[in-house]
C-alpha cells in the first residue's frame, strides 16, 4: 500500500468535473456522505481543477472509522429488571423478540423528541410505582442519531437525567402497547417490526 503525504499528487476521476483530473493530497474537513458528521483534517485528494474532494486514500480509513464509531457510541442505562421485562413483553406483543427492543426504544425516543405535546407527559410517568426499583440490569442503545435524539428529548421533556428519560419512555411504551393497547400505535409498530425483521 502506498502512503501519501500532503502535497503528493495523483490522477483521479473527479465526479464533480466528470473527467480524469490531477488531484493533490491535502488535509480537509470532510463531511460524511449521509450528513451525519464531519471527519476533521482527513488526508484526501483534492481536484486541482474544481477544488472538490475526489479521492480518499486507504490510509485515511481509520480516521473515518473512528468518526463513525464515535457516532455509534452506545447510550447505557442501568434499570430495574421489570423495566426490561416490559420492553421484552412489548416486543413480543408486536410480534418480535427481545432483539427488537433497541429498535422499539430508538423509535419511541426519536418520535417523542419531535412531539413536544407527548413528551411533556413523560415526567409524570416517573412518579408511578413502576418507575421505582433497584437498578440491576443494563440497556444499551446504539446508533448514529440516538445521542442527538436523547439530548433533544431531554430538552423537550424537561428531564435532565438520561436514565430517568429512558425509564419514562419505557413506562410510556407500557401504557400505549401493553395497558391501553392503542390500535394506531400498535399497527404502526407492527409495520416497523415487519420492515426490520
Amino acid at each position: 500500500m502506498k502512503i501519501f503525504k500532503v502535497g503528493d499528487s495523483k490522477q483521479a476521476i473527479c465526479e464533480h468535473c466528470g473527467s480524469i483530473q490531477n488531484a493533490t493530497f491535502r488535509l480537509r474537513d470532510v463531511p460524511l456522505s449521509d450528513g451525519s458528521g464531519v471527519v476533521k483534517k482527513a488526508l484526501v485528494g483534492v481536484c486541482d481543477q474544481c477544488d472538490q474532494v475526489c479521492l480518499l486514500p486507504h490510509q485515511s480509513t481509520p480516521a473515518i472509522k473512528a468518526q463513525l464509531d464515535a457516532q455509534r457510541k452506545a447510550v447505557e442505562s442501568r434499570l430495574p429488571a421489570h423495566m426490561l421485562d416490559i420492553l421484552s413483553l412489548a416486543a413480543f406483543e408486536l410480534g418480535g423478540t427481545s432483539d427488537f427492543v433497541p429498535s422499539l426504544m430508538k423509535y419511541y425516543i426519536h418520535k417523542l423528541a419531535y412531539d413536544p405535546k407527548k413528551a411533556s407527559k413523560l415526567p409524570a410517568l416517573l412518579k408511578s410505582e413502576l418507575a421505582q426499583g433497584k437498578a440491576e440490569k443494563r440497556l444499551s442503545l446504539k446508533g448514529r442519531k440516538i445521542t442527538e435524539d436523547i439530548n433533544k428529548l431531554k430538552t423537550t421533556a424537561h428531564i435532565e437525567n438520561t436514565t430517568d428519560l429512558i425509564k419514562s419512555v419505557i413506562l410510556l411504551i407500557n401504557e400505549e402497547v401493553l395497558m391501553e393497547r392503542q390500535p394506531a400505535s400498535i399497527q404502526e409498530l407492527k409495520g416497523i417490526f415487519a420492515a426490520v425483521a
